[in-house]
Formats: C-alpha cells, structure tokens, sequence
C-alpha cells in the first residue's frame, strides 16, 4: 500500500519524467540511491588501484615530495573540474554522461567528439584496471606459490577477471550497488588496514623530513620543475572515472542531486584517504633502490614484505588486489552505460544491437559484453610489447579528462542561457568552472609530455600518439557516419527480431 501524500511526486517518477523532457524513454531500473551513486565514482577511482600501481612510477619521478605535493595540488584541482561537471550533470543527469551534456551545449559535432573521447577513455581503463589486477595477482602467485609471472600468465588471469567482470554486470544493477557498496568501506578499511600494519610494525620508519622533502629523479631530466609535471600524473592518473556517477544517472533515484554529489564526495573521500596511504607507505620505506626494483614487480608489494614478512605481506596484496577487482567490474557497468546511450543516439557500428535491454535484469548486457571484448582485444598486444600496450591503454586518462572539460567548457561559453539543474555552484560557477577548464588543458599537455630520457620505443610517452588517433578516430567517424547517422534522442526503431532478442539476453 502505498502513503504518498497527495500532490507529492515519488521520485523515481520524477526523475523518469525529467528524462522524458530531455527526449530519452526511460528503460533502465531505478534501483541505485545517493549512496550507490558514490560507491561506483569512489570505486572506478580506487586509490588502492592507482595508488598502488603508480608507486613505483612515483618513485622514480620526483620521489616523495613530488608524490604527497602533487597529490595535494592534483586532488584540489580535480575537485574543482568534479564540481563544474558535477554542476553540468545535474543539468542532465543521463546513461551517456559528457557526451549527452556537450551535444546539448554545443551541438552534434561536439556531442560526437566528446562522445568517442569518453567511450575509449573508458575502455582504456577496464583494460589498464584489471590488466593491473591480474599483474598483482601475478605477484601474489609468486609469493605464494614461488610461481614466476609471465605475460601468458597475466593475460589469462585477466581474461578470466573480464569475465567474472562480464557475469557479475550482466546479473542487474542491484548487485553492482551491493558491491560498489562493500567496495567503498573495503577501500577505506584497506588504507586503514595497511597503514596501521606498516605504522606499528617494529621494522625503523623514515623520518617527516624524507617523506616530505625528499626529491629523488631517475627519469634522466635535469630541472625538477619538469620532473615536478612529469610526476604529477602518479595522482593525475588515479584521480579519473568519477564519470562514473554520471554514467548510471539513468539508475539512480533523485539523479539531479544524487549524481553530481557522487561525483564530488568520491573525489574528496579518495583525495584525504589517498594522502593517508601514499604517506604510509613512505614512512614505511625501507630501502629505495630495492623498493624500486622489487623481484616482485610490485614496489608496495616489496615494502610490505621489508616491514611484515612473507606473511604479512601476502594477507595486504590480497587486500589491494580484491580493491581492483571492486575498481574493475565498477568501471564495466560505467562503460557498458556509456556503451548503451552512445548506441540509443546511433553513434556506433552496429548501435541496434548494443542499446538493448534486457527485458529481466532491466541491464543493456549486450552492452556488458562490448565493454569486456574490446578491452581484452586492447591489451593483446602486452603479449609482444609492453610499449604498445601503454600505447593503447594510455587513452585512458588523456581521453577521459578532456571529455569532462568539454561540457564545462560549453556551459561557460553558454552564458546566461545555461540552465542549471537541482545541484548547483551558484554565483561560484563561472571563477571555479575557468579555473578548471584550464587545469584540464593544462593536465592534457602533461599527460602527452615525454616522462624518461633517453627516448625509446620502450620509453616513449604514447599519450599524445594516441589522443591524435582518438580525434582522428571521432573526425573520420563523424564524416563517414556521424553526419547521417547521429541522433542524441533518436527515436528507436525496433529491428526485425529484436523484441525476442531482447527477452532472452
């Protein structure tokens, strides 16, 4: 039995009815709250995914002041470019996220643009995610078992995370929730869980002044403000994928202010918790060349084997790498979202296909699958070189951080037409959103910037390579069907069969 008061309006509806005025048929379960909302941004950041991966890189590229500095003045700068999108959600909270937002802004060309630099940032993180997962799980093996790591092993272990990846997504929305819930307290008890081990072991700690003024430099670059940029992206790189919240708008009840509040609390949860971990695994520190160059291939990996023993350390990987599978199977329904309103507005080959729903689960599963094949099929060629497979996952961050710059960039330039949403910065939007408009441009150049010398096949920074390619990608596609093809709110036109097909996938 319902008691809804009279005149009130159940918010599930209300959202639905808001889609309904932006043109988009609602077809998605409404079954994620604020909560939720959070959990999939806090999850895809994952410091214990980032943190943990980039260490190392870190390590070699400044050493501990570059890495707690940058991570101070990345994480704040992050925060501003997540409230001016945040601002932009609201305005339209739907499955497609930036690309929705910037062809309302600015016009088809733009949506398109945004769209495919969105789309393979994405992929490029489910194929960076648990790719880094499966080399921990690598390193676990040869803790454990003395089983020494090979690509081959790697490559099958993170084709069988994929997998579980595709599975769990495939189930509904509400297990997703559950486990991006379990995921946010995991996180947070890990970081606290480590921290604590490393802190009260007996094992001696470096003193403030080396965790916080130490500057160490292996990249082969003399200036340490260049060394100072290159080192930045250990938090530049981390602190992307709080799309996310965007991406399951369509999911979530009270979406104009859920959403854009998910995004905002993931970046400044994951930005004090992130400081905790990184400055407790440099106290921690007990030797820097063998940290750096751990038989593990796993630096942390090595700092809790100093400070804990065979055991110890163990118990903690097994924390971290349980972090990244949550991290993972949160980015899949993050893309496999992205994946489905992309296809709803035509944009991809075979678009009838992938905005499917299953008629069940209320799931576009189809779109599950798509986002667990092209991945894989990205990080094949690690098997031959790991320089082309930086090549192809270093999309991740350099497509991603543009695509949220973009909506604000066009919400600025909209002036007084722009309408806000629910949630919104006010009077504070115009200083905050310049501000980070130039960030993002800013940490794009970075992202694209040669980080070791001398300059080699194995060494070469591919980020700008690969962004050419992505804007080559979203030009040619947007002549050769893009300007026929592309319809933010197309009408869909059931094919022959499709009804059936979505009832049974």
């Amino acid at each position: 039995m319902s008691h809804r008061r009279a005149g009130t309006v159940e918010p599930a509806t209300s959202d639905d009815a808001f889609l309904a005025e932006l043109g988009i048929k609602p077809e998605l379960s409404r079954r994620m709250g604020a909560f939720g909302n959070f959990a999939i941004s806090f999850s895809v950041i994952c410091i214990l995914a980032g943190g943990m991966s980039l260490f190392g890189f870190g390590l070699g590229h400044g050493g501990p002041v570059v890495m707690l500095g940058s991570w101070v003045v990345i994480g704040f700068m992050t925060l501003l470019v997540g409230l001016s999108l945040a601002d932009v959600v609201s305005a339209y909270p739907t499955s497609g996220g930036p690309y929705f937002m910037a062809d309302k802004l600015g016009g088809p060309r733009w949506g398109w643009v945004t769209g495919w630099l969105n789309l393979l940032g994405l992929l490029g993180a489910i194929a960076g995610i648990d790719y880094g997962a499966a080399a921990f799980a690598s390193a676990f093996a040869q803790m454990q078992w003395d089983i020494t790591p090979t690509d081959g092993t790697t490559m099958t272990i993170f084709g069988c995370i994929l997998l579980v990846h595709g599975l769990l997504n495939s189930a509904g929305v509400r297990l997703v929730t559950v486990l991006n819930s379990i995921s946010v307290w995991w996180q947070l008890l890990g970081v606290a869980v480590i921290v604590g081990a490393l802190t009260i072991a007996p094992a001696q700690h470096q003193s403030p002044s080396f965790v916080f003024t130490h500057f160490h430099n292996d990249s082969g670059f003399s200036s340490p403000f260049y060394v100072w940029f290159v080192g930045s992206l250990l938090a530049g790189y981390t602190f992307c994928g709080y799309d996310a919240s965007a991406h399951v708008a369509e999911e979530t009840t009270d979406a104009q202010r859920s959403a854009p509040r998910g995004i905002v609390r993931s970046i400044w949860v994951s930005w004090a918790a992130g400081f905790v971990l990184l400055a407790g695994l440099l106290f921690a520190m007990q030797d820097y060349t063998a940290t750096q160059n751990s038989a593990t291939g796993v630096p942390p990996a090595q700092i809790f084997l100093d400070v804990l023993g065979a055991s110890g350390a163990k118990a903690l990987l097994l924390v971290v790498i349980v972090a990244m599978l949550f991290c993972g199977n949160a980015e899949v329904a993050a893309a496999s979202r992205m994946v489905y309103a992309f296809s709803r507005s035509r944009a991809l080959p075979g678009w009838q296909s992938w905005r499917i729903v299953n008629a069940r689960t209320k799931t576009p599963t189809r779109a599950v699958w798509f986002v667990i094949l092209v991945p894989f099929v990205l990080a094949l060629p690690a098997l031959w070189s790991p320089a082309a497979y930086g090549a192809i996952t270093a999309i991740n961050a350099v497509g991603m951080t543009p695509a949220y710059g973009i909506p604000v960039f066009l919400a600025l330039r909209k002036g007084d037409a722009y309408q806000p949403g629910r949630w919104s910065l006010g009077r504070r939007r115009r200083p905050i959103g310049y501000v980070a408009v130039t960030y993002v441009v800013v940490i794009t150049v970075v992202f694209c910037l040669p980080q070791s010398t001398p300059i080699t096949t194995e060494s070469f920074n591919y980020a700008g390579v690969t962004l050419l390619a992505a804007l080559l990608l979203a030009w040619g596609t947007w002549l050769t069907r893009g300007k026929r093809a592309y319809q933010l709110t197309a009408a869909h036109t059931a094919q022959p069969g499709e009804a059936m097909l979505s009832e049974g996938f």
